[in-house]
């Protein structure tokens, strides 16, 4: 379902699994993308397709260049080499086609990025009213729509502070569909967040999951990755090294370094 701004349209409660969505043609790309940090060779060589309407989760050792990758789609990262395309355009350098293109590719950070001195609601109808041009009115109401399907709309009022950072990082999320994203990008959304808030963050995006939404997810959150993703994506010492189902990687790692991973992970 697709709301007249063409972005999926949430439904409460997210039932439809997400094996059930069709996922379409190729949405972003990265061809022969590779990134350096001084010497530090942290991206190499990646190829990579998210096709509309598909969950991609990104899993591996620290250090191994998930987080490079997930910033590098809306050039929150530039890249020395490669071409990435998002909805058949490459990235722009700069300027108002880079602001254009980061309204298409949503970002939600560990790190919950809310403007402290506005309201939840004044943060998440900023962007509509600033970069899409909606009059304040209706970025209110859409805004307001968008608190209650991530269950904060009782909060919309009161200031970042006010919120425990599951509401944060829900309120994080809600922000960024407000712009009707393509594309969702996570970055470790749950790895700054106690443990009992981790689930209440999760059980919105395995939502939106089921609701069509493409996602890139960096996680360490393996239950995530089992439940909603339709491809899992493997990252070591910056490069790819398996891309497989859910059920193929967890049941039947293909690589060493992959089995070593899950063996230490997985047994605790």
């Amino acid at each position: 379902m697709t709301d007249s701004a063409g972005g999926p349209e949430l439904t409460k409660g997210g039932d439809v699994a997400p094996e059930d969505t069709p996922v379409g043609e190729p949405l972003v790309v990265l061809e022969h993308v590779n990134k350096y940090f001084g010497e530090l060779h942290v991206l190499k060589d990646i190829d990579l397709t998210i096709n509309r309407g598909e969950v991609v989760v990104v899993i591996g050792p620290s250090g191994g260049g998930k987080s490079t990758l997930c910033r590098s789609i809306n050039r929150l990262e530039p890249i020395d080499g490669g071409t990435i395309l998002v909805d058949g355009a490459k990235l722009p350098e700069e300027g108002k086609q880079l602001a254009r293109l980061r309204a298409d590719v949503g970002m939600v950070f560990q790190s919950f990025n809310l403007f402290a001195h506005k309201t939840i609601l004044q943060n998440v109808t900023l962007g509509p009213i600033k970069v899409r041009k909606v009059a304040k009115a209706e970025a209110e109401k859409q805004a307001m729509e968008l608190l209650e399907r991530v269950g904060i709309a009782a909060q919309a009022e009161k200031f970042p502070a006010q919120l425990s950072g599951g509401q944060q990082q829900r309120a994080a999320i809600a922000r960024a569909l407000a712009m009707k994203p393509k594309v969702m990008l996570f970055d470790e959304p749950t790895s700054a967040l106690d443990p009992e808030m981790v689930k209440e963050v999760l059980d919105v995006m395995t939502g939106l999951a089921a609701d069509g939404m493409t996602m890139i997810v960096v996680t360490h959150e393996m239950g995530f990755a089992r439940r909603a993703a339709q491809k899992v994506v493997f990252m070591a010492d910056g490069q790819i090294v398996e891309e497989s189902t859910p059920d193929e990687f967890f049941t039947n790692a293909r690589t060493e370094r992959a089995r070593d991973f899950l063996s230490k992970i997985l047994s605790h």
